[in-house]
């Protein structure tokens, strides 16, 4: 139970932390990908320290022996790069491109009423399922 309560409080923060860092709204992140046009550099503070604060956890997180809340750590195994790991990168980053959501963010507005989510979520859910059904 303890595993679900942190995982609720570290999703709350994480969405809040979307909402208020204005990753969240479509154009926001869209004019981020515009470098030719209106180029909006904000996110990329966002963005670094996100890869700061996740490299900071990790280091971390390596030094410890077991998680807070699970048995162990499920490191990932693979470190290849294939066809399809390449060709689902650009797939989401078309989509992101093009969207200005990604799954995150997606959800945040989607919490927040945006009719745009609204629309995108149901879209990415029914990705993700073509996705695991077509693997």
């Amino acid at each position: 139970m303890g595993s679900v309560i942190y995982a609720f409080a570290m999703g709350t923060v994480f969405g809040a932390g979307l909402l208020i860092s204005g990753m969240a709204d479509p154009g926001n992140v869209k004019g981020f990908l515009d470098i030719t046009g209106a180029w909006r550099p904000q996110l990329l503070a966002v963005l670094g320290t996100g890869v700061a604060v996740a490299w900071a956890v990790f280091a971390l997180a390596r030094k410890r022996g077991t998680p807070l809340t699970a048995p162990g750590f499920q490191w990932p195994a693979r470190r290849d790069l294939d066809a399809r790991l390449v060709a689902g990168s650009v797939v989401f980053g078309t989509g992101w491109a093009l969207a200005g959501y990604c799954p995150g963010p997606a959800i945040a507005a989607l919490g927040a009423m945006s009719l745009e989510a609204l629309a995108f979520v149901p879209a990415m859910a029914t990705g993700m399922w073509l996705a695991q059904r077509f693997r």
